[in-house]
């Protein structure tokens, strides 16, 4: 169904297309970005990721039928020590991808990359606790909630809860078999 490549330089600006507002921003990115968004903002997110010790990875999120870039993820703070890692910046781009079930597909072939290739132990993701379609995406994926961190971010005027998920190596395998 997907298959993810590398994030370049020149899937900048696709990107950026893909984020409307500043909330949007915040909801996609936390606080590692700043609407508007600028293509320095982008080269700087992309300096020092996707080599052999880099401690984040970007990908961008092909469909294998058509070809297109269709969505956005990454894999950062990769912790060799403690073999964890973070996903972030999860966005299926094009509103017609959306509610097909492409974001889990997406999360499966990072955690597959987290836990097969990488040998990684746990990841972690953070969601806002209003987004329910992303908090079932990622719990059918079988990611659970461990911990609520409250008015964790500012959006205008109001705060925003911030759920953080977990999903440990042998949680994925005993999943990834069925």
């Amino acid at each position: 169904m997907i298959e993810l490549a590398y994030f370049e330089r020149s899937d900048i600006e696709q990107l950026i297309s893909w984020i409307p507002s500043a909330s949007f921003t915040l909801q996609w990115a936390g606080p590692a970005f700043q609407y508007p968004l600028t293509v320095s903002q982008f080269e700087k997110y992309l300096q020092n990721a996707n080599k052999e010790d880099s401690d984040t990875y970007i990908f961008k999120v092909i469909d294998q039928d058509t070809k297109q870039v269709i969505g956005h993820i990454s894999l950062g703070r990769v912790d060799r020590v403690n073999k964890s890692a973070r996903i972030g910046k999860v966005l299926v781009g094009s509103s017609q991808y959306r509610g097909k079930g492409i974001g889990a597909e997406m999360v499966k072939a990072v955690l597959a990359i987290a836990f097969e290739e990488m040998q990684l132990h746990k990841v972690t993701l953070g969601v806002f606790d209003f987004n329910a379609s992303a908090i079932r995406c990622y719990e059918k994926v079988g990611f659970v909630q461990e911990g609520l961190l409250r008015d964790a971010r500012k959006n205008g005027d109001e705060y925003w809860n911030l759920i953080e998920m977990g999903i440990l190596e042998d949680e994925w395998r005993m999943n990834h078999k069925k």
